[in-house]
């Protein structure tokens, strides 16, 4: 620890260009990293914050919500195995809304949901969505950017129907698109549905795209049986399987797994070459007794202190950063998230500095001196 600490105060220019590399470099890892969450969170938030873990779709949907239908008869199936409070019908729809009188295109995500069950948003603003209100949506709050408010008419171009928005909720979006909420009445009226005079759904018109499982436990496996023709999935399929979802994060995760090379490629070369410009020193440190360990010790040493110190100043570096990004921008950096990159990019550093230590050993102490004397 001495040894190490003296040379860097020693030596303050070289080891401060070391450190500002280490510094952008680790910045850039974290901000990377972030970006990748906060896209994959924009991607499937909605599907993230249900209370769900399995779905039931159709089979042979590859996994995927658009391209599934399941009927009553199934719900009722599901509801008799898992319990009638643990399956709920889920309606997901891409579309494409406009204000009323407005020529403004914006693409959304229609999800429908029984207002009363636990796949229902939290409002933050307004009011929820309920049967009784026919033509009423909740809509999520990035609408609101494009001009939307409460009140707003939304128009469906597909099938020239008509919503009112009621309300509006937070961080709920599919394939990066808003989300908006309606009831089975509503849902029904764009597939082709009927409302009955009494205001309810006619039975024998109703699919749904999937059907939303909790709280079930060990009956999950018996569904597949009792369900012909579908598919049980987790959650993570099926966030797995939204458009995009994974080729997204694949490239992301590519771009992170190569910083991290990256870095420990540079830290190694810088500290390697230094090794060697010290190789006469380390000679005499041997010659008078040092051990090989004692100066491995003080190289990994540097390298340790180096890494966690960039790290502290490339983590408020992003705090700052995620405080002025604009809304527009999806960054996500958690604290698991956060612990898990630091810790990994102090690994790598360690790594790059095994080619120092090797050379360290490798010094022989009477050639090292030889050459000094030379």
């Amino acid at each position: 620890m001495y040894l190490a600490i003296r040379e860097m105060r020693f030596a303050k220019g070289r080891y401060a260009l070391i450190a500002t590399i280490m510094v952008l470099v680790s910045f850039l890892v974290l901000f990377v990293t972030g970006l990748a969450q906060g896209l994959a969170y924009d991607n499937a938030a909605s599907i993230k914050n249900m209370a769900a873990s399995h779905f039931v779709l159709e089979q042979d949907s590859n996994h995927r919500f658009t391209r599934s239908q399941v009927g009553q008869d199934q719900l009722e199936q599901t509801r008799s195995v898992v319990g009638q409070e643990n399956a709920e019908p889920l309606g997901v729809k891409m579309t494409t809304v406009s204000p009323a009188g407005d020529t403004k295109k914006m693409d959304v995500t229609l999800f429908m949901v029984n207002p009363e069950s636990w796949l229902a948003p939290t409002v933050t603003e307004g009011s929820p969505i309920t049967d009784q209100k026919n033509g009423q949506v909740v809509v999520d709050q990035k609408l609101s950017e494009s001009g939307v408010t409460i009140g707003t008419v939304l128009v469906d171009q597909a099938s020239g129907t008509e919503w009112t928005v009621g309300g509006f909720v937070e961080n709920e979006s599919f394939s990066h698109s808003p989300v908006v909420f309606m009831n089975e009445q509503e849902w029904l009226a764009i597939q082709g549905g009927s409302r009955t005079s009494q205001g309810t759904a006619d039975a024998n018109a109703q699919v749904y795209n999937a059907i939303a499982i909790k709280d079930a436990g060990e009956k999950v496996d018996s569904l597949s049986t009792t369900l012909p023709n579908t598919e049980v999935i987790t959650k993570s399929d099926a966030v797995s399987a939204i458009p995009g979802y994974k080729e997204e994060q694949g490239s992301l995760l590519m771009m992170i797994a190569f910083l991290f090379v990256i870095s420990a490629f540079v830290l190694a070369v810088f500290f390697y070459v230094i090794t060697i410009q010290k190789t006469s020193q380390f000679g005499i440190l041997k010659a008078i007794g040092t051990r090989n360990a004692y100066l491995a010790g003080s190289v990994s040493i540097q390298v340790l202190l180096l890494s966690v110190g960039s790290l502290v100043i490339s983590v408020l570096l992003v705090q700052l950063f995620e405080s002025i990004l604009p809304a527009s921008m999806p960054f996500q950096l958690g604290l698991s998230t956060l612990a898990l990159t630091c810790v990994l990019f102090v690994m790598m550093s360690m790594a790059g500095s095994l080619f120092s230590v090797w050379k360290v050993a490798k010094i022989d102490a009477l050639d090292a001196i030889g050459r000094t004397a030379a």
